[in-house]
């Protein structure tokens, strides 16, 4: 089963400035996920915490001409915290990024085959790229 799209409807959802008011609590929970990246121990438990209050609940699935395959419950929190949960496991804990472009802070997964993603977007990455050519030429002149 992959989980990474469960995983990034995670991001989607700390990302949204509004989301559903049943989600906005999960999207707080989600956020600190985020917020603690950069210190394992501190997503695990996190992680952890959020597995117990939102339980997976797998179930056998058969459509669009596929053979029977396992797909979680539609519960939009057990799905997301699953998802992260499981790149955590399966990638690291590194994998969970913040924007690093000071006007953004959106959180992203990093896919990247070297773990080099800093940026949610290459519209922030340009943004950033274009903020420090510009600052580097003013200070040689």
């Amino acid at each position: 089963m992959d989980l990474t799209s469960y995983a990034e409807w995670a991001v989607r959802l700390v990302n949204e400035l509004a989301p559903p008011p049943e989600l906005i609590r999960l999207r707080q929970e989600l956020a600190a996920v985020f917020d603690a990246a950069g210190d394992e121990r501190a997503v695990v438990a996190r992680l952890n915490a959020l597995l117990v209050r939102y339980p997976v609940r797998p179930q056998l699935s058969a459509h669009d001409g596929r053979p029977w395959h396992l797909h979680l419950a539609e519960d939009p929190a057990a799905t997301a915290v699953m998802g992260l949960a499981a790149v955590v496991a399966e990638l690291g804990a590194d994998r969970l990024g913040r924007c690093r472009e000071p006007h953004c802070g959106r959180a992203f997964l990093d896919t990247s085959s070297n773990r080099s993603r800093r940026y949610c977007s290459a519209r922030c990455a340009s943004r950033a790229n274009v903020a420090a050519h510009r600052a580097r030429r003013r200070q040689a002149s």
